[in-house]
Order: C-alpha cells, then structure tokens, then sequence
C-alpha cells in the first residue's frame, strides 16, 4: 500500500511539511504548485530534499484552465503546460494534475477535450512525462469523473489518464460504481478527502471543510472499494484544504493522514479480501466490553480529599497495591485508582497538571491484540518499568498525553486486581449509593484536536461517532461529541473548548492541557441513589429554582415529580426514546467533576441541560486572577 499527501494539506513551510510527512511514514509527496513558488531555492533544490527525506514526488500540481479554450489562449494553454514540464524534470516527478477548466470562455465539448488532450499526451510523452487528468465539482463543463473518463478514453494516449478524487465524486453524489469499468492502468493516482455533511457551495465547501478519511461523513469506504476493484494497486494520496489544517500541528495532521489511510485499507480489506492493494497486517476493530477503571494521580494531602469525596459518592476503599502508594475505590463495576507515588509517570503527570484523572483502563477481548492494531495505525505504545507484584498491562499515549491501558478476560489481566492489590476491610460508615458502572467518560479538549481523537477512537475500537453537538456556555460554544459503541458499554464524549472563558475552556488553561474532565456513573434509581448520596453527606450541585418552574411546563410533567427533582437538585431531560436523569456533584479543582445519571431508553447526554450546569458550575471557579489554593 503506497501513501502520499499533498504539501497543501498541511501547516508550516514546505521544509517542515516534508520532514512531518516523511517521520509519519507516507511513501510520497504531491507539490502543491504554491509551497514550491513560494520556497527560495529552484525545483532541483526541492526535488534533492524531498529525495533526501526518502519520499517520493508522486504529483505535480495543480495546472488549470487547460482544456477547450478558444484561440489565441489556447495556444498560451500548452506553452504554461511546457513550462511545467521543465518544472516537473527539475522537480523529479513524471505525472501532473490537469484539473477540469472553470474559465468562463471555455468551450465545452467532449471532442474537442479528447484533441487538446491527445496533442498534450503527444508533447508529454517526448519527455517521458504522464497527464492526468480530474474532474473538479464546480467544473464549467466537466464536473463528473465519468466525462473526464470519456475524454480520457477518447484522446487514447499512453501518457494520459484519470486522477480521481473521492471529494469530487460524493460531493455530487455521483454513483461510485461507475468507476468499477475503469481499466486500473488508466487510473494514475487516486486523492482521498472526506468532509462534513454542509449544505453549501460546493467550491467553498472543498476549500475550507475537507478533512481526512473517517473524519467526515462522506462514504470514502464506499468510493474506495469501487477503486479497489478496478485492481488499482498504485499511491493513495490526500488532499486535504482545511482552515483548521492550516493553523494546526504539522506533524499531528500528518500522523492522523497516515493512520486515515491505513485505516482506510484495513476496512477495505477486511469487506473485500481479494483485492489487488497490499495493506498491513493487523488485527481486526476491537470490542470494547466496558471501562475497567479510571485512575488519578494526586499528592498524599490531595488524595485523602478525593477518597473522602469518594466515600460520599458511596465508593469503598477495597485495595491497596502492594508494592506502590496506590489504593482502590470501588463501587458496583466502577474502579476507581488513586496513585500518589513519588515517582514514575503518574508523579510526573501530577507534577504537570495536578490532581487529574490521567489514565483510562478499558476491557477488551485481547489486550496485546488492542496495541498491536493501535501501533499499526500510528499510535505511541507506552511503557514502564514493572515492579513487585505487577503485571505488565498493554497501553498506548491517548488524549493530552494520558494513558490508555487494555485489559482482557483471556490472561493474567483479568486477576490483576488479586494479583496487584491487597485487599482493605472498610470500617467507614458511607453506603453505597447504587451505582453500577461507568455511564461515560468526558474528555475535554482544544477543538482543533477533536478529528484526532475521533480517528483513533474510531480506527481502533469497534466504535462510532455520533453528530456533534453544541454546549451552550455562557461565555461560548464547545463542541461536543461521542465515540460509542452498540452495546453502549464505551461511551466516550470529546468536549472541544473554543476559548477559556468557558468552563471547558478554563479547565485546559489551568491543567495545561487536554484531559478527562467528568466521569458520569450509572444509576438504575436515581432518587434512592439522591437519598443515600445525601446520608453520605454528598452535597450536589445546586440548580436555580427556575429551572424546575420551566421544565415543569414544558415537559408536562406532574408537579409531584418536578418537586421531587428540585428538592435533590437532578435534571431531566426526554427524547423519543425515553427519560434521563443527571445529578452533578460540585467541581473539584479546578473543573474536574462527577454525574451520576438514570437513562430510562433515552440514547442522548442531556445536551440541552448542560447551559444550567456550566451556570451553576461557574458560580464556584476561581475567579480569573485570583491565586489558586495551595489545596485543589
């Protein structure tokens, strides 16, 4: 399987987009004609580095408004494309991009394309150079990869053939199979977008929305298995223009390309085995049974406040590590995992951002399965030392530069808790407070990372994503949205903060950095579960009183029921589905909280509620400028 992207699809200078491209481990390059015009230094310069880099020049381009043109620019229209070949020599690389003609004194006519293509064929060919050609959405008489393939079939010449880009074709819905009929060696390279569904001008769409495959909502998969059944066994390149991409980290974009490609193939070769293109080896999506434990790094002074906000949530103390300062809250099928070691990289993760819930454990089918698929699609293994009494636990870098750890039913994993913990008899006087297990876990983040995340949730994990969502914070937006798989037992939600005046936002700016901000627990009774929390002496979230005067009204509901809501401060919410119910605890720290919620058929995340959480929230942050406390 042969990689490429195109210079334009990423940050920076064409220096620091080849380095990016070539340490994330694509085969080749496409030159975007404006990162070369405005490098200062010659073609050769450009082609002896990107060689240098070990990549390939799989593309020169674009070159436009060529075909059909009237007299006298006609003529001019081959003297340009002359002039690219001398380009395309120096540069090292034989295939250009003649993309459809826009210009509004173009003549249409299929015949009249085929010539003008045929007589470029013939002046390409002298040189040893290749033509392909591609068919734009907004195309003044070509925008359908069927035409150009007609054009292409009529000018019947060696050195000319097809470019096709799946943004062109699902764009304007055009039908994928029709590419089937294609002969694989008129198909000279294959570009790859996926976009957002938008209801917009096609132009500005593809200029400013694109993004990777799997990132958008495009059917990539769809285009990809036609390509693949023509016996296409050549580069697979992006092209991706993205306003988002542009301001980015060059060397996060070009990781996720790649791993949106390999993804890509694995997908294919999975549904259609027979294929002709050669794709890495790897294991299949993983099922994802539930979120094993959640596990905090904290100091010792900060670590007694938590277990004592535990406690009150209902959670017992039920081990204690045996070799290591790390002990065990447990309740229903929750784990929850406090480390205050002086060393090692919980205190290093500590050390950078304060008490933070900064390692996920997830239970899977096969653990080392989990990693080796994770790897092979890009993702940073991660390692420590073992010591006493430890087993070695597979685990990859996730979000913010947190954990990700897999544990499964088919090693010694599944003991890991007899075998690393020694068990604790709990004289404390808190109950239990019905809480099963983990509903959710949040994770808020910038907004430019959230397509980062969602592909390697989704490329790895037997996953979906769900349409994003906006929460309404008094001071803004944040993006929201979920990776989860059928059985609802993994649901992660991604939080993208757009500024730090909202809730999301201060969060990041005072943990320097992304990370797990609430973890949601569920509940089968939540007014019993209300009842215990506050024989604990749980004190929730307080919401304002109008709150429950509006929902009462406009949901209908008896006032015997919005009263009993008020008195313990839940919120509610219904969709066609059914109920949910939400109560919150305080923040702890600096915008770290828990929820505990009932779902009664209901398949959302109470989306409409979140305004009147941040506002009650908000009312308990450090105001800005204000000194934190030496406690959390």
């Amino acid at each position: 399987m042969k990689t490429s992207i195109a210079t334009v699809s990423l940050s920076g200078e064409l220096p620091d987009k080849l380095e990016a491209i070539a340490k994330a481990g694509f085969d080749g390059v496409e030159i975007f004609e404006n990162d070369f015009l405005a490098f200062d230094g010659s073609a050769r310069d450009v082609g002896k580095m990107v060689r240098d880099h070990g990549l390939a020049i799989t593309l020169f381009q674009p070159f436009r408004d060529f075909e059909g043109m009237p007299e006298p620019q006609r003529a001019r229209a081959f003297d340009r494309a002359e002039r690219k070949f001398d380009v395309m020599q120096e540069l090292g690389t034989d295939l250009v991009l003649v993309c459809s003609n826009v210009s509004p004194i173009a003549l249409g006519g299929l015949d009249r394309a085929a010539a003008d293509f045929h007589e470029l064929g013939e002046r390409a060919a002298k040189r040893g150079l290749r033509v392909g050609y591609e068919a734009l959405a907004w195309g003044r008489h070509i925008n359908d990869h069927r035409d150009t393939w007609e054009i292409v079939r009529r000018a019947d010449h060696a050195s000319i053939g097809l470019i096709l880009d799946s943004f062109h074709t699902l764009a304007r819905k055009i039908d994928v199979n029709s590419i089937r009929s294609i002969p694989k060696e008129k198909i000279f390279i294959i570009q790859l977008a996926d976009a957002p569904l938008i209801d917009m001008d096609l132009l500005y769409w593809s200029r400013h929305y694109r993004n990777m495959p799997g990132e958008g909502d495009l059917p990539v998969l769809d285009f990809m298995r036609a390509v693949a059944s023509t016996g296409y066994d050549g580069y697979l390149s992006l092209e991706i223009f993205n306003d988002q991409f542009r301001g980015g980290s060059t060397r996060s974009i070009a990781v996720d390309g790649k791993r949106s490609l390999i993804y890509l193939g694995d997908q294919v070769k999975r549904i259609d085995p027979d294929i002709a293109m050669a794709v890495p080896r790897m294991p299949g999506p993983v099922e994802v049974s539930g979120v094993e434990f959640v596990e905090f790094a904290a100091n010792e002074e900060e670590a007694a406040e938590l277990a004592l906000l535990l406690q009150t949530l209902g959670f017992q103390k039920t081990g204690r590590h045996k070799s290591k300062k790390v002990t065990r809250y447990s309740q229903g099928k929750i784990n929850l995992v406090i480390n205050t070691e002086r060393q090692g990289f919980a205190h290093s993760s500590y050390a950078v951002h304060g008490t933070s819930a900064y390692a996920l454990g997830l239970k899977v089918t096969d653990a080392r399965a989990t990693v080796e698929r994770a790897r092979a699609l890009g993702a940073e293994p991660f390692e420590q030392p073992v010591g006493p009494s430890e087993i070695k636990m597979p685990a990859i870098r996730g979000v913010g530069g947190g954990v990700v750890y897999f544990v499964d039913e088919q090693s010694a994993l599944k003991d890991i808790w007899d075998i690393e913990f020694e068990a604790v008899k709990n004289d404390a006087p808190h109950r239990n407070a019905g809480l099963l297990h983990f509903d959710h876990v949040a994770q808020t983040m910038n907004v430019d990372e959230m397509l980062t995340w969602l592909l390697f949730y989704t490329s790895i994990l037997k996953a979906k994503k769900t349409p994003m969502v906006d929460i309404i914070d008094p001071a803004g937006i944040v993006r929201s949205q979920v990776v989860e798989n059928a059985a609802g037992t993994l649901r992660i939600t991604m939080n993208g903060a757009e500024n730090r005046r909202t809730l999301a936002g201060h969060f990041l700016a005072e943990k320097f950095g992304s990370s797990i901000q609430h973890l949601a627990f569920r509940t089968d009774d939540i007014f019993a579960t209300a009842e215990a929390l506050k024989a604990n002496g749980f004190s929730p979230l307080e919401i304002t009183p109008n709150y429950y005067d509006d929902i009462e009204a406009r949901f209908g509901l008896e006032p015997a029921l919005a009263d009993r809501l008020k008195a313990a401060n839940i919120l509610y919410d219904r969709d066609e589905h059914g109920e949910y119910f939400q109560l919150y605890s305080p923040n702890y720290g600096e915008g770290f909280f828990f929820e505990i919620v009932e779902r009664r058929g209901y398949k959302g995340y109470g989306a409409p509620n979140a305004i009147f959480r941040i506002a009650a929230q908000k009312r308990h942050i450090r105001p800005q400028g204000m000194p934190a406390s030496t406690k959390r």
